[in-house]
């Protein structure tokens, strides 16, 4: 296992995590993620997702390494799949992420699914001797319900840092968001664009037209005023650059009071080994 830099060495380590990052999944073109990834940091992103199954981990870390920004100053975080998480293959795959990234540790690494291979005891144990270890910083989860939280709980001896779920006007999951308040997780969104649907919602469009401003940076926004971090994916510099702006968006309540009225649940991502099923 490569150990990651001494204390003194990471002494300039993201120390929290940044509110609006940069999500990779489904970005299959080496040269294309790549690219966005540089654009992204060199336009004041500091945050990067990314995950083993989505089989860009290389090519995240050729963006990072082209980007003039400081590998220290970007929260870099990745996911262990379903069929890494028995006890014997947590570190390896951890290990074979980290070179295809070019990086000695990762800010936040995350439990993809409660699926498959996993098993609270013997893969979050794996994942807190990772951290020991300096690999990574922080535990995180995905796509994890109440149930699967408190069972981590029990295993660590506290709560995972983050818990990473499907979250946008369409699927709002109003207990996920009072679990993460009351025992103070972050949440993190991916596919904050409910995958490109809430550009036709009406109570968007209108919020829209009323600041000026595209659907998505009113979604993005909104995500932002109840305390989520969003991770939106984005390939052009000008979505990218969209997608940022929507932190210079300040709703009021009347907006948000609109969007949180939108009486439609509608999961983007459901497959049939979801938690929730």
């Amino acid at each position: 296992m490569r150990m990651a830099q001494d204390t003194q060495q990471r002494a300039a380590v993201v120390e929290e995590m940044p509110e609006f990052g940069l999500g990779t999944w489904e970005n299959e073109d080496p040269s294309a993620c790549a690219d966005s990834v540089r654009t992204a940091l060199e336009m004041g992103y500091r945050h990067i997702d990314t995950a083993q199954i989505y089989e860009n981990e290389d090519a995240v870390g050729d963006g990072i390494a082209a980007a003039d920004v400081d590998r220290e100053d970007v929260f870099l975080a990745t996911k262990v799949w379903t069929s890494e998480l028995g006890d014997g293959d947590v570190a390896p795959a951890t290990e074979q992420s980290l070179e295809k990234l070019g990086v000695d540790y990762v800010d936040l690494l995350y439990v993809h699914w409660p699926a498959n291979q996993y098993d609270a005891t013997e893969t979050l144990a794996a994942l807190a001797d990772l951290q020991a270890d300096g690999v990574t910083e922080r535990i995180g989860v995905s796509n994890f319900e109440p149930r699967h939280l408190d069972e981590a709980e029990d295993v660590l001896g506290e709560l995972p840092f983050a818990n990473q779920v499907e979250f946008h006007p369409l699927l709002q999951q109003e207990e996920l968001r009072e679990y993460a308040d009351g025992e103070d997780i972050e949440l993190v969104a991916y596919s904050p664009l409910a995958r490109g649907e809430v550009f036709d919602v009406p109570e968007i469009q209108a919020v829209a037209e009323k600041h000026g401003v595209s659907e998505a940076q009113v979604s993005l926004a909104w995500v932002r005023r109840k305390g989520v971090t969003a991770i939106p994916k984005a390939t052009g510099e000008d979505h990218i650059a969209d997608n940022w702006a929507s932190l210079d968006l300040e709703l009021d309540d009347e907006d948000v009071a609109k969007i949180d009225g939108i009486d439609r649940r509608e999961r983007q991502v459901d497959p049939e080994f979801g938690p929730w099923n």
